[in-house]
């Protein structure tokens, strides 16, 4: 990891461009090394995400990229979901996605305060995640039914078994955060190895 003490965790701009082409490289290395599914993003889509204020981002004080997320809505506006999730491997298991988890889902609700919040994961540690930020787990059928949503998983090497199963399950465990249901408080304390600073 790079000798650094400050990990700055913000809402992403047009001028961090650049890093969308390491970012999507990261994300499908990623997949492939864990032999599970992803959706697959275009750097294109994902500099889309950063001009609209839609995605969040970590870099260290001199300017390396450490993570990323970004947000899509679903059904006009009901659902939104916190996707593309990704850690440089270089800085992995020093709480910097639960950081960059817990500013993504709060730029969400300042967002888009009634929609729910949903997301599908293969990965503990962002089912672990999810849950501390309030997510339950839920059967497919409480998500969005927008077909666009469903049309993403096209490039998941387990599109055929979420199609057989007429989209009502797969190998992604799905987990809502519903801002209709009371005493749902964040919850997430990110380990504190490296200062991680959110703006």
């Amino acid at each position: 990891m790079e000798n650094t003490d400050h990990i700055i965790i913000r809402v992403a701009q047009q001028e961090d461009e650049p890093y969308a082409f390491q970012i999507t490289d990261e994300m499908a290395r990623s997949a492939q090394a864990r032999g599970t599914g992803i959706a697959k993003r275009s750097p294109e889509y994902v500099m889309q995400k950063m001009r609209e204020g839609k995605a969040v981002i970590a870099l260290t004080s001199t300017g390396h990229w450490v993570g990323f997320c970004y947000i899509e809505t679903w059904s006009h506006g009901k659902f939104v979901a916190n996707s593309g999730l990704i850690v440089d491997p270089a800085f992995r298991g020093h709480g910097v996605a639960a950081a960059i988890k817990k500013r993504i889902f709060e730029l969400s609700r300042t967002s888009y305060p009634n929609a729910k919040i949903f997301g599908l994961t293969t990965g503990l540690a962002v089912m672990k995640i999810n849950s501390d930020l309030g997510y339950e787990p839920v059967t497919y059928s409480e998500l969005t039914d927008d077909d666009a949503f469903w049309e993403g998983c096209k490039s998941c090497v387990n599109y055929e078994i979420l199609m057989s199963k007429g989209r009502k399950n797969c190998m992604c465990t799905a987990m809502l955060f519903d801002p209709g249901v009371p005493d749902t408080t964040l919850k997430v304390a990110p380990k504190r190895k490296i200062q991680l600073i959110a703006l």
